[in-house]
């Protein structure tokens, strides 16, 4: 299992009238989790890119428990629970201090530069084998 933790404070563009995050503001922060996981162990996504893989959103889930406020300082927890193979599947979780705002998942398909479904590249596949043992 892989994970990460990314801070952020709410900005005021995020929120709605009443200074509460609007929901889709939390997608944006899914992805600043998940280039923060694969950056922090060596997986830089602008490495993918380069190389010609990409990663599209093949399912997006979010469960709001609590609201995020402008301002507010949050911390997003995301975990890599499983080596991944043609997909790769990232669980979040948003904090403000020790208190669960939402949960969420992605998964994604890794393609090519013609958009076709392959594998990760070699060097992606070699570094997950290493860090899951």
């Amino acid at each position: 299992m892989l994970s990460s933790r990314t801070s952020l404070n709410v900005r005021y563009a995020e929120t709605d009238m009443m200074g509460v995050a609007y929901h889709g503001s939390y997608l944006p922060w899914f992805e600043l989790g998940r280039t923060a996981l694969l950056k922090a162990h060596g997986l830089p996504y602008r490495e993918l890119e380069a190389a010609g893989y990409f990663l599209p959103v093949l399912e997006v889930s979010a469960r709001y428990l609590r609201p995020a406020r402008y301002d507010d300082e949050l911390e997003i927890v995301t975990t890599l629970r499983e080596r991944p193979v043609a997909r790769i599947r990232l669980d979040y979780e948003v904090f403000r201090a020790a208190e669960l705002l939402a949960t969420g998942h992605t998964v994604h398909a890794f393609i090519d530069r013609e958009g076709r479904p392959t594998r990760p590249p070699a060097n992606f596949a070699g570094k997950m084998a290493a860090l899951f043992g």
